[in-house]
C-alpha cells in the first residue's frame, strides 16, 4: 500500500487517519490473538505489565505493555504494513518499539490526561510515530482520542504526575485554548490514527454503559533517533514511583 498521500497532512497537523488500516480478515485475526493473549498469558503478568481499574475484575483490563513476550506479538512487531506506514510517515527506516493495547471498560471514570508521547520516550530527534488501531466503534460517547494539530511543531511542553495508571504523567498547564482547538476522532474498527511523537492529545472517559474502547497500538522510531538517558531515568523514577504508591508488584 502507498501511504505517501498522508504525509502533507501529518506533517501538518501531527496525526492523520488511516480508513482503514486492516482489511476484515485481518483486523479479525489481530483480535483473535489479543483475545487468546489475555486469556492465556495475562494472568502469567506481572501488575507492571496488565493494568487493571480494578485488579479483582478481570472485565476491567485497561492496558497491556510488552507484548512482544509472546510468539505471535513479537513477529507481529515486524508486519510489514504497519512499518510501511511508519516509514512513509517518518521519512526514514524505522524500528518497533513494544506493542500495547488499551481499554476504556464501560461506565469506567478514567480519562487520559493531555500528553506527549515523547515526554515518555525521550527520543531526539523526535521522529516517532505511534499507528493506534481501533479494536471497536470509537466516538465521542466511549472516549475517542482528542488531538492538538500541529502542536508537534512547539515542541515538549511541561508534565508533572497525573495519577493515572498507565499514563502517569500529564500536562500541567492544558487550558482552555488548548481545548478549543481539540479535534476528536472518530473511528471503525480496523480504522487507525497515526501520530507525531510531540503531538499532544487525551481522550474523555467511557461514559458508555456497555461498550468498550479496545485498540492495540504500536510505536515506531527512526533510526535517527537517540534517547536522553537522563531525561528517561527521571521518568522511569517518576513512573515506578507511582506504581509503588500504586502496590504494583513488579
Amino acid at each position: 500500500m502507498n501511504f505517501e498521500y498522508l504525509r502533507p497532512n501529518y506533517e501538518h497537523d501531527g496525526f492523520v487517519l488511516v480508513q482503514p488500516l486492516l482489511a476484515p480478515e485481518l483486523l479479525a485475526d489481530l483480535c483473535r490473538e489479543v483475545d487468546r493473549y489475555i486469556r492465556e498469558v495475562v494472568p502469567l503478568l506481572p501488575d507492571t505489565a496488565a493494568f487493571y481499574l480494578d485488579r479483582s475484575r478481570p472485565e476491567t483490563l485497561k492496558q497491556l505493555q510488552h507484548m512482544t513476550g509472546d510468539a505471535f506479538f513479537r513477529a507481529y512487531a515486524a508486519n510489514p504494513l504497519w512499518h510501511d506506514l511508519a516509514r512513509t510517515l517518518v521519512g526514514e527506516e524505522v524500528e518497533c518499539m513494544e506493542p500495547e493495547w488499551f481499554n476504556k471498560p464501560p461506565a469506567s471514570g478514567s480519562p487520559t490526561p493531555p500528553h506527549q508521547d515523547n515526554y515518555y520516550f525521550n527520543l531526539a530527534p523526535p521522529q516517532v510515530v505511534t499507528v493506534w488501531l481501533a479494536l471497536d466503534p470509537v466516538d465521542d460517547e466511549n472516549g475517542c482520542l482528542r488531538y492538538v494539530a500541529g502542536s508537534h511543531r512547539r515542541g515538549i511542553r511541561p508534565h508533572a504526575q497525573s495519577g493515572v495508571l498507565g499514563f502517569s504523567q500529564g500536562i500541567t498547564d492544558y487550558g482552555d485554548a488548548d481545548h478549543a482547538q481539540e479535534i476528536a476522532v472518530h473511528l471503525r474498527p480496523g480504522d487507525a490514527v497515526a501520530h507525531h511523537g510531540n503531538t499532544i492529545h487525551r481522550a474523555e472517559a467511557n461514559l458508555s454503559l456497555t461498550r468498550h474502547r479496545r485498540a492495540f497500538a504500536m510505536v515506531f522510531r527512526g533510526v535517527s533517533c537517540r534517547r536522553d538517558e537522563e531525561a528517561f531515568a527521571r521518568y522511569q523514577a517518576a513512573m515506578k514511583a507511582q506504581h509503588a504508591a500504586l502496590g504494583l508488584k513488579t
